[in-house]
């Protein structure tokens, strides 16, 4: 029990997060395709960082991009965010991390639909949501059609 103790004191995010939630936003992990809690979510609502709390993603930016993983053609705001060069497993990809806290989110891809053209491929693991009170479940938006 010590030793958990005094990880926890060296690295507060263990103590806060699941395994699988510090893997992904504090060891830069992803999650495997078609698991994570939110990928094929489709309630109304506001997407948070799982480490801060802060509001990154809403509902009505989200879209079925067939990928497994959720995806949002846009961020709440560009200030909420921050993208990173991610050079591992042999090739450039944009990450994409919390601004307040830098926890690693997912990467986005220039494929997604219009307006933005963009793809924001998030983890489950490193998001929470906060359902929009009298949400009921709706049908996402294609990856041709933003909703």
């Amino acid at each position: 029990m010590a030793n958990n103790d005094a990880s926890e004191k060296a690295d507060p995010w263990r103590g806060k997060l699941t395994p699988e939630q510090y893997h992904v936003t504090r060891e830069k992990g992803t999650e495997r395709a078609f698991t994570g809690k939110y990928w094929n979510n489709k309630h109304e609502g506001v997407y948070k960082c799982v480490c801060c709390g802060e509001p990154l993603f809403d509902s009505s930016t989200k879209y079925e991009s067939g990928t497994g993983w959720p995806s949002f053609w846009q961020p709440i705001s560009e200030k909420k965010i921050e993208t990173e060069t991610d050079s591992s497993l042999f090739m450039s990809r944009n990450e994409v991390v919390c601004r307040n806290c830098k926890a690693h989110l997912g990467h986005v891809f220039e494929d997604g639909p219009e307006p933005t053209g963009l793809r924001y491929c998030l983890n489950s693991a490193s998001l929470d949501f906060e359902e929009r009170a009298g949400s009921q479940g709706r049908e996402p938006a294609s990856k041709a059609k933003p909703e």
